[in-house]
This record gives structure tokens, C-alpha cells and sequence, in this order.
């Protein structure tokens, strides 16, 4: 109280110092203490001198409206938002560290760790590591792992003084650090405690301290009990060269790994987007591979769609990671280097697809890689949905599989977005590409018709007035491209002297300056309103072009002088067109296309000669599969040509038509590899914006009867259900599934008379032995159906050799594309007599003629394969060396395919085969015919020609328009009735390709599928055939959908009661069973009673009947099986047609089998 007393008005009791007064001037001896606001202290009222001769009022301020509120400043409203931030700051922590208290890691856990702020500043580099009884006996260190984990100190520091100067540190540096460093100042106090090492890994915090804790165990062991048992990390080191890894970090994906990492092992899926270049193909396996995903002897697989892809990408990965070709190997159709050591695998997607067929789990594999997934083969969707359910199976045994779909594109909603195919939507990881920036520019007009003249008026502007660079030109088929070619190098040609040196070099560049000074000079003197041209201030759009991204105001008539390239004198005012001699520097221009030699293909990436430019002449093979260095100007004609086919008639035709969005970006693309490009577009951006965004998937544009019967081989019946990325029609299943159970691969659905029920069997048929035998083979099924038909009079080699030679298409050299001179014409003119004349004789006469074309192919393969299959003999004959090496691959495979189906057969590939007999050519024509039986087309009869258009044309069951036999063809002059084709391809008219003679009585006999019978015939009658063990009838017969009638023939005699009554017959004649036949003088009627009309009259005769029927015994081995189930199956039955004395002796005999 003293204390306060004392404090009391103290400012009142203290002595004020003379000065200066405010108040009213007063008498000298009278001192007044008055304060600044005038009011009087330490004064009571006796003293009347000291008061004031009036009071003071003082003026209130009127109080502010409820509804007047005065505004916040500037400043208010900023320490407002403040503390608002503040405070949602601090709710957003204590949210966070209540969810990082759930999942905090155990303390047995935590001693574990060890801080990497303390390494090599101690006395020892590394820390030992412990035994957990040591660490269990060690006193508890608190630790601080959000403040001054950064400061490095010594191991034997004393814990006071840490603990002292993180408490210092802390206030201080949250005012200046914010408000999150303010929390995160006080966060280690309420941490667990754990050894030092925990600073380094940043330990997850276990929450605030207010949390509260079950009574029953404490919140870290309650959490170590939810969660899996942690596995310790793996990391497998990589011994890389200094050069490889610094041309390895110059890779975008290499930013990306944690990212990547981190969702592989949280998902079981993951999708990588990354543009080509990015280096996902090479470097995400390593990074698998370091991780440690090829341990415990598995292996990470990665499927490509091309072989080259393959094989080029396993020796890449090898060479960057500097292992063995025995650890990082490849696998493709008909080659491979695998091992027992093998860590990384390189495959196809075929190659991937037969292993799920095998063991459908993939053991082996902790990791598949689907690379080029945009492109979006047949094959990739198919692993994909497959990939999905066996990735959901695996997890469900604790064996979990990773997959990882790489596209180069955004187009991944097929994958994300159906639910059908992930429940789950994967995460979307893009990666940056290594791209430069290319300049895009638009025509104005589009060119309909004369695409690949503008494409050659393109490259000679810029050949001629822009900087050094190559060029590559997109146009859509090969003719096309030598055409092209053909016109450049006429318009620049490529000097035949000496390689020019670097005088030489600079003195063209003058004159190509000088020429172009003299050009623009002259142009003034015309008073043509056009640019100057000059090398050293160029511009990086060729004069007079027109494109849309030059904003040029002009009239009609300057415009069109500008972008005339008359006026630009591109040399195309020449009697040939614009291929006259050109007078700038010469042009290095090359062909590029999927047909070409390897050799030829190769001579892109190699450097031009000096003083000249390189010009690459490309079909739409160099969008994605091949990187040509040194490319920075793109010339896109717009255009692409694909194969269509026709789901309904099979014809399939290559059509011209505008690439997609996706498909033009990648062509852009290519101008920017290597430095800054330019992409010339011959389309408008009007006619761009009416493209599809991405190409349509090749699930939609083909038949799928192939992947139909392998999907059937996996046992997935039914197939609509299948989980596609993009599933193909309805119409396509349904018509593949009609093909196969017409191949016999597999069951038709029982024929009832509900509609309903025959819809539900739609779709879902099952396969049958044939089936699973024709899976085995790597061809197309109506080619499977062949093999499998040929194993009989030798014939395996030859089928085996055809099979393989039509599965490989243009196995001949074009020998139509036009040339690039009149020397080349004349050799083309020379080759395509010789190899017409090769035709002619590999064909031979007589019955080998009559196979027609598929003789041809057996007999240039014989021949290839005699000579050593040389590159000289194929040259020589006009065969495609790499054709033929395809198909020497594809007949070894074919033949270990056959060995290990039937060992007994002891096939090898003969390359000495000798060509067939005359009796195995008729068997492979019945072989052909039977596996092409959907592709019969009959000749126009003369009384059937209504048009001059259908002379020497050919009727097929489903086209309404005439076909006609390919020029090309050994038949072309033959004109057989019946034939069977391989395909049809449509140009000018529909063409039949690979053609073979069918004989009309073979089509009932070996297509019944395809024929409509009638009755049985009465004469000649229905008779037995001991080899077949069945009953055989005379039929005639029309070929359905168009009702070419066929002759009868001797078929099997059809289901049905009559069936039946014949079978019993025979039976009872002894005809079934040679024993029965000594019985037949002892029966009690005529066997031929039960074909009476008046049998049903005799209850034996109905009897017998009724016994037939109810086991379903048509044929000898029904019969067989019957008696296998129960030997006195009949016995009865038969013993009614003999007297009763005979009943014994039969008994004794019975069953009359012949083992017995």
C-alpha cells in the first residue's frame, strides 16, 4: 500500500520548471501551475486568485450516424488484412500439424535417423551404424528439425548450449521471418524425442501438444500399428563416364525424377507426358533401375511398337549406364539377347502380349513400361486394358506391379477419364521438352489439287533467300517423293567436280550475292514495288509469300505481283516446269520412306558435302520415328496417306486426306531441334482449325479378327466387356467373331428359335482346339487356318513359305515411280521386263500356273533363298532385300512354332527346298482356298453383262461394284471362273492382289459355311464311309448372299432323324462294326425297314430309334463313346431285331468293338 500511496498523483506532487505560461498574463509574485490542455492541477477552490474568472465549455463533436461509419484508411485496412493472414496462418498450421500428429513415424523409427548437417565436421566421416540394444541404451537427444538444421557443429557439443541458442534464435527470427517461422520456431517442442540423425531426413512432426492421446497406447505406436511395415529404401549406384552424365543432365526429364519417383510409389499407375527429345524412353528405366525396382531378380520391362525402337534403345540405355548387353537386353519377333542377368528388358508389344499368354500374372516383372503410347497401336491398347487387371490382381496377392504409360502428347483422357479402365484416375506428370522455338507460318490460300507443286515452289524460295539450314518437305507417298526429288535436283544440281574448298565457298557466296543484287536492281528499273533481297538483312519469311502472319495492306494488283514466282524468278517459267538450272548454291536433296533400303535411309544423317544444302524429301515416317540433325525449315504439305479399310466389303484403299492437329505440331516439331525454326504450312489457319485434334486410334481403322482370337486364348470370352482405351465398334467384333467361327476357330452358338437367346450367345462364343492352335502362330487367322490345315502330303514347308510371304507385303520393288533421269527411266523400263519375265517362270505351267500368284511368291522365295539370298540376286530381280530378310526371319519362327506344337514333324528351314509336286500344288490351292474362303469372287458371265465396264470383271459377295484382276498378277490373262484373293486394293478401279484358281466342286466341300444346301439327294444314295465313321449324301448347294448355284456333291450327311435311321442301318447291315456282320442272315427284317415310312409300325424299329437318339450316337464314335460309358449301351435294343436263341451268342460278343 505504501508503494501505491507513494505512487499516488505523483506527476501532480512534482515541482514544475519555470518556463513560458499559456494561460491568461497574471500577477508577478503568483506562480500557476497549468498544463497544456489548460487544465489546472494541484489547486483546490480557496485560493480565488488562481481561479479562472469563467469555466471553460467544452464544444462536444456530434456523434458520428450509425449509418455514417467513417472509412478505414489505407493503412488500417493493411494492418487489418495482417492479422487476418495471421490468423488464418496459424489455423492453416495447427491443421497441418494435427494431420502430420496422425501419420508421424514411431520413436524406434526416429532413432534411426541420423542429421547430415554433422557430417565430415566431426571425427569421423560416417557415423557406424548401431545395433538397436545401443540405441535403446543411449539417453534420448531432443532434437530440433525445423530450426538451425542448417548450422553445422560439432557430435560432441554440448546439448545446453544448442538447446540455449535454438531458444535465442527462435523469438528473434520469427518477427523478421513471418508468422510460419513463428510456429515453426515452437513446433520442436512438442517433436518426439529422437537421436541427431533425424535433422538430414526433416522427420514428419508428430502434432501440437494438446492433441490428446488414448489412454490405452500412445499416439506413435498406434500409428506404427495402422501402417505397413516400412521397407528401407534401395538405391543401386550406376558407374556413368563424366560425359555421359553431363550430357545427360542437359535432359528436361532429369527435373522430373522425384516427381516421377515419388507417384511411382505411391500409384500403381502413372502416366509420363513428354515431348520427343524430353529423354523419357532412356531415362525413366534408370531411374527405375537405381531405385532399386530390378532387385530381387526382376526385371523392368519396356514395350515399344517398332523393333528398330527396341533394339536401338536397349544399347543406348546400356551404353549410358555402362552395363552389359547381358543386363540391359531386348527381345522383338524373331531375334533377342536376354539372359538370366537381365534387369531391363526392351520388347514389342507382340513380344509382351505372348508372355501374358503364357503366365498371365508376369511374376518376373515389378515394372512395365508402355512407351509411345499416343501412338496408339493395337497391341498397346490391348496391354494396356490387360496391364490394368493384372496390375489390380497383383495388389490384391501383396505382389504389386507398377505400370507407367509414356505418351509424347496430351491425349490422355482415354486413359484418365474410363473408369472402365482405371477406377482410379492415374496421375499426369508432364515433362518440359528440349524444344526451340519454331515459327509457324500459314498460307493464305490452300492448294486443292497441286500440293506437291507448291511444296517445290516452297523449298526453292527458301533455298534462295534464306540463311543456311535443311530443309524437310512432309509429302504423302513414294512416287510423290521421287517426283519431287526428281524436279530439285533439276532445278539445282549438284556439281560433279571437286568438293569446292573454303575460297571456292566464299567466291559462290559472292556470286549468289552479286546475282541477287543485279536481280533487285533490275526489278527497280521495272518500277516493281518489291522488297530488296539481301543475305545480310534477311528476312525470315520468303519475299512473296503471302502468309497470314504478314500483316501487309496491299491492293490486288501488288499482291499478286509479290507472290508471283515469276517475278521472284524461281526458274519455273522453263518449258519443264520450274526444273530449270537454278543459279544459287546446289541443293543435297534425298528420299526418305518406310520402303527404302537401310542403307538409303542412312544417308540423311549423315553431313552434306560442303557448299551445299541438305533437303530431305519425307513421307510422314520422319514425324515421330526419325530425328534428321540439322533441320530448320519444315515445308508441310498438309496431306497423308493411309490405308482405310471397309469393315463391311474388306476392300482397303489409300486415301489422301489432312493429317490431324497433333500429327502437323509433330511435323513442326522437327524444325526445332537443333536450333530456332521456321514450319511452313501450305494450309491455311482456317483449314488447320478444321483438323481433328489427334489422329483417329488404329483399333478403329482395321479388322480385328487377329486380336479377337488372341483375346479368346486368354479366355476373355466375351470381348465387348474387354476394358479398351478406345474400344472398336460393335460391328467390328461381330463380324470378326462370324470370320472365326466360319474358320472353325470358334463355336457357333447352338441354333434355338429365340432371338434373345441368340443375341446373348452373340459375342461371347467360346473357342475351340482348332482355335487355340491358330492362336499359337503369329500370322492372321485365315493364314493360321492354313498352317494348321497343311500338315498332310508334305505340303508344311510350302504353306509355311507362302503364309510368310503374304504376311510381308511388297515383297517386289516399285518399279512404277517415275525417274530422275533418262537413265534411270531406261533401267526401270529394262527391270520391269526382267522381272515381269522372273514372274512368268517362277509361275511355271499347268497345275503350278494355277496357284497363281502365291506361285509366284513361293518360287521367288525358293529362288532367293537357293542364290544365298544376296543383295545382288534381289537387285537383279527386283525383289526388296529387306522383304526377303523378313521373311527368312518370319519362316524360322514360324517352323519353331510348328516343332513345338508337333515334334514330330522335325521341320527346318531347307534353303535348298525343291519346288512342290503336282499333287501338292492341287493340296495347297484346296489349303488357300480353305483359309480364303470369305475372299471368292466368280467371273462376270457373258449373259450377265449389262455394262461395258464389267468385261473381264469379277462378282465378289459383298461389293456391288466390279473387281478386276491387278495387271501385276500371272492371271491377268487367264480370266478363271472362280478365284480367291489375298486383298483388294482400290486405286483407279478395285484391283485383286494375290490371286488363286479355285475349282467349283471344291467351294461345298472345304466352305461349307458359306453354302446353303438342299435336301439330301435320293440318287445316288446316301452311303457309309469307313474312314470318317459317318454317313455321306450327295447335296446340291447356292454360295449365300449372291446365289451362284454349285454342284452337288458328297458331304456329310446332315443332323437330323434321318440321319439317325440311315446310321441304323448300317449298323444293323455290319457295315458300322464287322462283327455285327455275321448276323445279318439271322435278322427278323430287312435292315433297309427303318428307312420305311411304315417302320414306326415295329416297336424294334422305334426302339432302336429311340436308343440312338438319346445318346446322340449319329456315328461310329459316338457309338464308341457310348459303350465306353456303358458297355450293355444297345444290347436290348439289337437283341429284338435276332430270334430268341440267338440273344446268347450276341451277348457273348458284346460290345462288337474291335479291341474286343
Amino acid at each position: 500500500m505504501g508503494k501505491l500511496r507513494r505512487r499516488y498523483n505523483i506527476k501532480g506532487r512534482q515541482q514544475a520548471a519555470p518556463g513560458p505560461s499559456k494561460g491568461p498574463p497574471e500577477p508577478p509574485p503568483v506562480r500557476l501551475e497549468l498544463e497544456d490542455k489548460g487544465t489546472l492541477k494541484g489547486v483546490d477552490a480557496s485560493n480565488a486568485l488562481v481561479l479562472p474568472g469563467k469555466k471553460k465549455k467544452k464544444t462536444k463533436a456530434p456523434p458520428l450516424s450509425k449509418k455514417e461509419k467513417k472509412p478505414l484508411t489505407k493503412k488500417e485496412r493493411k494492418m487489418l488484412q495482417r492479422i487476418l493472414d495471421q490468423k488464418e496462418k496459424k489455423r492453416q498450421r495447427a491443421e497441418m500439424l494435427q494431420k502430420l500428429s496422425e501419420v508421424r513415424v514411431s520413436e524406434a523409427e526416429m532413432r534411426l535417423f541420423y542429421t547430415t548437417s554433422r557430417l565430415g565436421t566431426g571425427g569421423r566421416m560416417y557415423r557406424a551404424k548401431e545395433k538397436p540394444d545401443d540405441v535403446a541404451a543411449q539417453g534420448l537427444e531432443k532434437i530440433s528439425s525445423l530450426s538451425g538444421a542448417h548450422r553445422k557443429r560439432h557430435y560432441q557439443e554440448a546439448e545446453e548450449e544448442e538447446s540455449e541458442s535454438s531458444a535465442e534464435s527462435g523469438p528473434e527470427e520469427a518477427p523478421a521471418d513471418g508468422p510460419a517461422e513463428a510456429g515453426a520456431a515452437s513446433a520442436p517442442a512438442h517433436l518426439p524425442p529422437a537421436p541427431p540423425g533425424a535433422r538430414g531426413q526433416s522427420p514428419v512432426p508428430s502434432g501440437l501438444a494438446e492433441t490428446p492421446a488414448p489412454p490405452s497406447a500412445p499416439p506413435a505406436a498406434a500409428s506404427a500399428l495402422a501402417r505397413p511395415p516400412a521397407k528401407p529404401a534401395v538405391f543401386i549406384p550406376v558407374n556413368r563416364s563424366p560425359e555421359m552424365q553431363e550430357e545427360r543432365l542437359k535432359l528436361p526429364i532429369l527435373s522430373e525424377e522425384q516427381v516421377i519417383m515419388e507417384a511411382v510409389a505411391e500409384h500403381p499407375v502413372v502416366i509420363v507426358c513428354g515431348e520427343t527429345g524430353s529423354g523419357k524412353t532412356t531415362q525413366v528405366p534408370q531411374f527405375l533401375y537405381e531405385a532399386g525396382y530390378s532387385s530381387d531378380n526382376c526385371i523392368i520391362g519396356v514395350t515399344e511398337p517398332r523393333r528398330v525402337a527396341a533394339v536401338a534403345m536397349s544399347q543406348r540405355v546400356a551404353k549410358e549406364m555402362n552395363l552389359s548387353p547381358r543386363v540391359v537386353s531386348y527381345q522383338i519377333r524373331y531375334e533377342g539377347n536376354v539372359t538370366e542377368e537381365t534387369r531391363i528388358k526392351f520388347m514389342t508389344d507382340g513380344v509382351l502380349l505372348k508372355e501374358i499368354q503364357k503366365d498371365f500374372l508376369l511374376p518376373k516383372y515389378k515394372v512395365v513400361i508402355i512407351d509411345e503410347a499416343h501412338e496408339r497401336s493395337v497391341y498397346t491398347d490391348i496391354l494396356v486394358g490387360l496391364l490394368s487387371r493384372i496390375a489390380c490382381l497383383r495388389a490384391k496377392r501383396h505382389l504389386p506391379l507398377k505400370l507407367l504409360i509414356m505418351s509424347a502428347t496430351l491425349r490422355v483422357e482415354d486413359f484418365t477419364q474410363n473408369q472402365r479402365l482405371f477406377a482410379q484416375p492415374p496421375p499426369v506428370i508432364k515433362v518440359e521438352s528440349r524444344q526451340f522455338p519454331v515459327t509457324v507460318h500459314f498460307n493464305k490460300r490452300t492448294p486443292l489439287e497441286d500440293y506437291s507443286g507448291e511444296c517445290f515452289r516452297k523449298v526453292c524460295k527458301i533455298h534462295r533467300m534464306l540463311p543456311a539450314g535443311g530443309i524437310l518437305v512432309f509429302l504423302t507417298g513414294q512416287a510423290e517423293v521421287h517426283a519431287l526429288c526428281r524436279r530439285l535436283r533439276r532445278a539445282f544440281p549438284v556439281a560433279r567436280h571437286r568438293p569446292p574448298g573454303k575460297d571456292d565457298q566464299q567466291d559462290s557466296v559472292e556470286e549468289t550475292r552479286r546475282f541477287k543484287k543485279s536481280q533487285a536492281r533490275a526489278r527497280k528499273a521495272k518500277a516493281t514495288m518489291l522488297p530488296q533481297i539481301s543475305l545480310d538483312n534477311y528476312s525470315v519469311l520468303p519475299a512473296g509469300e503471302g502468309d497470314e502472319d504478314r500483316d501487309a495492306e496491299m491492293d490486288e494488283e501488288d499482291e499478286e505481283a509479290l507472290g508471283s514466282d515469276l517475278d521472284l524468278d524461281l526458274g519455273d517459267d522453263g518449258p519443264d516446269g520450274g526444273e530449270q538450272p537454278g543459279a544459287s548454291l546446289p541443293l543435297h536433296v534425298l528420299p526418305l520412306y518406310s520402303l527404302l533400303a537401310p542403307e538409303e535411309q542412312a544417308q540423311v544423317f549423315q553431313p552434306p558435302p560442303e557448299g551445299t544444302r541438305l533437303c530431305v524429301v519425307a513421307t510422314n515416317v520422319a514425324e515421330t520415328s526419325l530425328t534428321i540433325p540439322g533441320i530448320k525449315y519444315v515445308v508441310d504439305c498438309g496431306k497423308v496417306k493411309t490405308r482405310h479399310y471397309d469393315r463391311v466389303t474388306g476392300v482397303s484403299s489409300f486415301r489422301v486426306t489432312w493429317v490431324s492437329q497433333a500429327s502437323a505440331d509433330q511435323r513442326a516439331g522437327r524444325a526445332g531441334r537443333t536450333e530456332p525454326g521456321h514450319c511452313y504450312r501450305l494450309y491455311s489457319s482456317a483449314v488447320f482449325g478444321d483438323f481433328e485434334k489427334f489422329p483417329p486410334p488404329e483399333i478403329t481403322r482395321r479388322p480385328v479378327e487377329d486380336l479377337t482370337l488372341q483375346m479368346k486364348a486368354l479366355n476373355i470370352e466375351k470381348v465387348i466387356n474387354f476394358p479398351f482405351p478406345t474400344p472398336p465398334s460393335v460391328e467390328a467384333l461381330i463380324a470378326a467373331e462370324e470370320l472365326l467361327i466360319a474358320l472353325g476357330a470358334l463355336q457357333a452358338p447352338p441354333k434355338t428359335e429365340r432371338v434373345k437367346q441368340l443375341q446373348r450367345a452373340r459375342g461371347s462364343c467360346p473357342i475351340t482346339e482348332l482355335g487355340r492352335t491358330m492362336a499359337t502362330f503369329p500370322v492372321a487367322p485365315r493364314y493360321a487356318k492354313m498352317l494348321a490345315l497343311s500338315r498332310q502330303h508334305g505340303c508344311l514347308p510350302y504353306a509355311i513359305t507362302i503364309v510368310a510371304a503374304m504376311t510381308v507385303r511388297e515383297l517386289f520393288e516399285e518399279l512404277d515411280r517415275p525417274a530422275a533421269s533418262d537413265e534411270e527411266l531406261a533401267r526401270l523400263k529394262g527391270k520391269r521386263a526382267r522381272v515381269a519375265q522372273m514372274k512368268r517362270i517362277w509361275a511355271g505351267q499347268g497345275a503350278s500356273l494355277k496357284l497363281g500368284d502365291l506361285m509366284v511368291l513361293l518360287g521367288a522365295v525358293g529362288a532367293c533363298e537357293y542364290a544365298g539370298c544376296s543383295p545382288q540376286f534381289c537387285e537383279a530381280n527386283g525383289l526388296r532385300y529387306r522383304a526377303m530378310m523378313e521373311i527368312r526371319r518370319l519362316r524360322g519362327q514360324l517352323t519353331a512354332a510348328v516343332n513345338a506344337m508337333c515334334p514330330e514333324a522335325g521341320l527346318f528351314v531347307d534353303p535348298k527346298m525343291q519346288p512342290p509336286s503336282e499333287s501338292q500344288v492341287t493340296y495347297l490351292r484346296q489349303i488357300v482356298t480353305a483359309g480364303l474362303g470369305d475372299h471368292l469372287a466368280r467371273r462376270v458371265q457373258s449373259e450377265d453383262l449389262l455394262d461395258h465396264k464389267w468385261k473381264n470383271a469379277y462378282k465378289t459377295p459383298l461389293l456391288d461394284d466390279p473387281v478386276f484382276i491387278h495387271p501385276s498378277s500371272v492371271l491377268f490373262r487367264e480370266l478363271p471362273e472362280f478365284v480367291v484373293y489375298q486383298e483388294i486394293v482400290e486405286t483407279t478401279k478395285m484391283y485383286m492382289k494375290g490371286i488363286s484358281t479355285v475349282e467349283v466342286q471344291w467351294i461345298p466341300v472345304l466352305l461349307p459355311s458359306y453354302c446353303q444346301f438342299d435336301k439330301p439327294l435320293e440318287e445316288p444314295p446316301p452311303a457309309y464311309c469307313p474312314e470318317k465313321g459317318r454317313m455321306l449324301c450327295h447335296r446340291a448347294s447356292v454360295f449365300c448372299r449372291v446365289g451362284w448355284p454349285l454342284p452337288a456333291v458328297q458331304v456329310d450327311f446332315p443332323e437330323g432323324l434321318d440321319c439317325y435311321k440311315h446310321f441304323a442301318r448300317v449298323l444293323l447291315e455290319g457295315q458300322v462294326f464287322h462283327k455285327l456282320a455275321s448276323y445279318k442272315g439271322c435278322l427278323l427284317s430287312s435292315p433297309s425297314t427303318m428307312l420305311k415310312t411304315w417302320a414306326r409300325l415295329q416297336p424294334r424299329t422305334e426302339n432302336l430309334l429311340r436308343a440312338l437318339v438319346a445318346e446322340k450316337a449319329d456315328c461310329r464314335d459316338a457309338l464308341l463313346a457310348a459303350w465306353r460309358k456303358n458297355p450293355k449301351y444297345l444290347l436290348a435294343e439289337y437283341c429284338e431285331w435276332f430270334p430268341q436263341a440267338m440273344h446268347a451268342n450276341v451277348e457273348k460278343a458284346w460290345p462288337p468293338t474291335p479291341d474286343r
